[in-house]
């Protein structure tokens, strides 16, 4: 236990040290406060473009602004915070292959699985403290402004991108593993996520796949309930436990 806490205390100085942690905190907080000033700003936005549409022959009509306007705009902007993430992160084994810093942990007696359970836990714990600063600035602001009351489900909406994301963070510790590159970390990640995507074309599948996860910002609204989700967040647990399941395997083998 002590060679795990002092392999996570050193990965943890590091994120700190190469400044990812901060402008990953301070990307998300953006973010957050980016959701109400749109929502905010879009009446006024709509008011001075008002006249150009109106020589065009369109008509602007009166744009109702609330926190559902807001809400909106968080699950729009959310995906690009992850992306930005996943791009930070997906050197997180490659950058030890090129430099070799693991030789001498590993030969000295590290355990090869508390290297992937250390980095697991490190990526995990940024994502949470990231995105939930993210859903707690728009939601503070959000309750300022108008009623965060006219939102159905709005915490287990939220949870579910989050869900997406650890997802997405097994993902790329699993291709790390496996490949000594970013570009192919990034390409074998972005492949799979693809290929999720292209199979929940298929509506027998949908409601199984982790990529539906994005799609429960349809519940604010009232469109579905929790309940549709469940298949989706149960193979998602599943599949996220199967990739770091395998990437402690085939990192003990490599």
């Amino acid at each position: 236990m002590r060679a795990f806490l002092a392999f996570t205390k050193k990965e943890w100085l590091e994120l700190l040290r190469t400044g990812k942690c901060t402008l990953l905190l301070i990307l998300f907080a953006l973010l957050g406060i980016m959701n109400p000033a749109i929502a905010r700003l879009l009446p006024r936005m709509l008011e001075m473009v008002s006249g150009s549409l109106d020589d065009m022959g369109l008509t602007v009509s009166e744009t109702t602004v609330d926190a559902l306007t807001s809400w909106v705009q968080f699950y729009k902007n959310i995906p690009m915070g992850l992306l930005i993430f996943l791009l930070l992160f997906g050197g997180i084994l490659t950058t030890e292959y090129q430099s070799g810093t693991l030789v001498n942990m590993l030969t000295k007696g590290l355990k090869r699985w508390k290297v992937i359970l250390a980095k697991a836990s490190i990526m995990l714990i940024t994502w949470t403290l990231c995105y939930w600063l993210c859903f707690g600035i728009t939601y503070g602001y959000n309750q300022y402004f108008w009623d965060n009351n006219i939102a159905e489900h709005l915490f287990f909406a939220a949870f579910c991108i989050y869900l997406a994301g650890f997802w997405m963070i097994s993902l790329i510790l699993l291709t790390s593993v496996v490949f000594t590159a970013n570009s192919s970390v990034f390409i074998a990640t972005g492949g799979v996520i693809l290929i999720t995507y292209l199979a929940g074309l298929f509506p027998k599948i949908t409601d199984y796949l982790p990529m539906y996860l994005f799609h429960a910002s349809e519940l604010l609204t009232g469109m579905g309930n929790p309940g549709d989700y469940l298949h989706a967040i149960c193979i998602t647990f599943g599949f996220s436990a199967v990739s770091l399941h395998l990437s402690v395997i085939l990192f003990n083998r490599k």
